[in-house]
């Protein structure tokens, strides 16, 4: 494809919203992945979480720092294992404010430290339905890093669920950022490509890493 020939491109999808591909090299995604896989185990591990109305989620989510469950943050799984949440360490907070600044600028970084990740696994049937990250107490740009299998992730606006939006390819080391006017914009992943994710990687499914700052 022609896209291919040339290399992915940095784009700013909305105002305050940037994708950077590639963003991870082999390296970090091999480390990332490990690191995954160590908060996965229990306690406080990889759960189904399961909304208020009865359902669930069809991606699995630990979490780092706060527990988040629908719609707040605990410090403990409250909605699972009742395990004290796994604590958030500094290098992952370093991470994501070097993410801002490469994507939004070095004014962009906030000044509070990260202190949340929310990890959620993908495999080929899992799906995100549209939504807002708006439980946090701050408006710091928010951070996400992608491993593994590629997805498509629609990202709205601030409005509504549905129309306008813009449907961007996130592949495995992909970099999305979205603070300023975009931070409370509707996002989803309506669909995952299994088998894409690079051979070399050892993953199979998609791993998603949100960084947020609680404000808490």
């Amino acid at each position: 494809m022609e896209d291919e020939l040339f290399g992915r491109e940095r784009a700013e999808v909305a105002p305050g919203a940037v994708h950077v591909p590639d963003w991870l090299d082999g390296e970090r995604q091999r480390a990332l992945l490990a690191a995954c896989r160590d908060w996965a185990r229990p306690p406080a591990g990889l759960r189904t979480v399961r909304t208020p109305g009865g359902g669930t989620m069809t991606a699995r989510q630990v979490c780092l720092g706060w527990h988040w469950y629908p719609y707040a943050y605990a410090r403990t799984v409250v909605d699972g294992d009742g395990s004290p949440v796994k604590p958030f360490p500094d290098w992952l907070d370093a991470l994501g404010r070097r993410a801002v600044a490469d994507a939004l600028g070095p004014d962009a970084v906030p000044a509070t430290p990260y202190d949340i990740a929310l990890v959620n696994f993908y495999d080929g049937d899992a799906r995100m339905g549209m939504h807002r990250d708006g439980d946090e107490k701050t408006d710091a740009p928010v951070v996400s890093l992608s491993l593994g299998d590629t997805c498509v992730f629609r990202f709205g606006n601030t409005r509504t669920r549905g129309k306008p939006y813009t449907d961007v390819e996130l592949r495995s080391g992909d970099l999305f950022v979205f603070g300023g006017p975009s931070r409370f914009a509707h996002h989803g992943v309506p669909r995952v490509r299994p088998g894409t994710a690079p051979a070399w990687l050892g993953l199979d499914g998609r791993l998603n890493i949100t960084l947020r700052v609680s404000g808490l």
